[in-house]
């Protein structure tokens, strides 16, 4: 019992000292003695960075553009163009006066871009429109050096070429997966605005597989709102990593300025393309000579589809492959191989994936029936390039 009465004792003391603690160091917090505020690290703290050494930055893109920007070349091109010549300059009487005052008709145009380096032996990738009717090509790198380029071969259709350089241990890009890109990832543009020198805009994927704008007969474009300007064309759209995922193409504007619409080859269809150029200078794609409509939701209506996936076909050439296998015009095309036809670019970037000689099933709607016919894939002519 009397141990009971202590331990009773001891509890209410202490309870009414913390009370008391409480109520001082609330309301008079300058009674309490002072405490040591020395801080204890849990752990070590960081270590500075070396000096000269750029500190790792979680709002800064150094790193990727320093591996990226030595593999992004300038392209300088010339051609000959000549004007219409009156025909008074050659009239003898006309040069009896004015003689070598007559002003030559030809002249030289010059114009710019960039390029990629996508192989330490020499192979530069571009645009087409880059060095199309170039009669000279010349290249600067980073580092200062001009050097002579050759057209190894050219694809107006995506309008993607490849020029080579005789050097080697050049600075080759890092190829990135365009295939894993999502909308709203961070992506960098390298190239050489309106002939300022090398420049990097950043920016995010604003849409993936762009198509129908006209601007390349096969369009699967990677539209960016990083600044590309006249000049950037034929460079490099990285990834946050500094890997290649795109090359620089075109731009929406008004102006003939960035309006943050810009579009890029993805790298998955340069790397077909480019491999193809250069081991035969050309690029081979199926065809099977039809000309293609899309499927308005009035069309599908007309033609009772449940929706307006597909395309109608709205010619077929005769002679051609699709004539032969039997397609008819007002076919609705459906299926390639098992893969759905989404519509006319859709259908035309299968069929060019397919091999020439090769038979590919195709599935299409006639008269309310789904039938399979069995297609042997032409080879696509070859299409003219803009300039002539």
């Amino acid at each position: 019992m009397q141990l009971h009465r202590l331990w009773l004792v001891f509890a209410q003391a202490v309870t009414v000292a913390v009370a008391l603690v409480f109520v001082i160091s609330t309301f008079r917090p300058e009674w309490l003695p002072p405490r040591d505020m020395t801080l204890q690290p849990s752990a070590p703290l960081p270590q500075a960075a070396p000096a000269g050494a750029p500190a790792a930055r979680s709002d800064s893109y150094y790193e990727a553009v320093r591996r990226a920007t030595p593999s992004v070349v300038n392209i300088f091109t010339s051609k000959e163009v000549r004007s219409p010549r009156h025909p008074l300059l050659d009239d003898p009487l006309f040069r009896r006066f004015f003689g070598d005052q007559i002003p030559d008709d030809a002249q030289r145009a010059t114009s710019l871009g960039s390029g990629v380096i996508i192989s330490a032996n020499g192979y530069i990738l571009t645009n087409n429109h880059v060095v199309e009717a170039a009669d000279d090509i010349e290249v600067l790198l980073t580092d200062g050096k001009k050097l002579r380029a050759r057209l190894m071969g050219s694809d107006p259709e995506t309008d993607l070429a490849v020029l080579r350089v005789d050097a080697e241990k050049l600075p080759a890009i890092a190829l990135g997966s365009s295939d894993a890109l999502r909308v709203g990832d961070v992506v960098l543009a390298i190239g050489n605005p309106f002939g300022v020198g090398q420049t990097v805009t950043a920016g995010i994927v604003s849409a993936l597989g762009r198509a129908g704008l006209g601007i390349n007969t096969f369009e699967n474009f990677i539209q960016t709102d990083a600044a590309i300007n006249p000049g950037n064309s034929g460079g490099a759209l990285i990834d946050a990593r500094g890997g290649l995922i795109g090359v620089n193409t075109a731009i929406y504007s008004r102006s003939g300025g960035s309006m943050g619409i810009g579009f890029a080859i993805p790298v998955s269809t340069a790397k077909i393309v480019m491999d193809q150029l250069i081991k035969t200078g050309s690029v081979t794609r199926g065809w099977i000579g039809v000309e293609m409509q899309d499927i308005t939701p009035a069309i599908a209506e007309s033609f009772s589809l449940e929706n307006t996936q597909g395309a109608i076909i709205a010619g077929v050439l005769r002679g051609g492959p699709a004539y032969k296998a039997g397609i008819k015009p007002g076919d609705v095309l459906l299926e390639i191989d098992g893969r759905p036809v989404a519509d006319p670019q859709g259908m035309l970037n299968l069929v060019a994936a397919l091999a020439p000689g090769n038979t590919a099933r195709m599935k299409v709607k006639r008269q309310g029936r789904e039938i399979d016919i069995q297609v042997t894939i032409g080879r696509r002519p070859k299409q003219k390039s803009r300039v002539e």
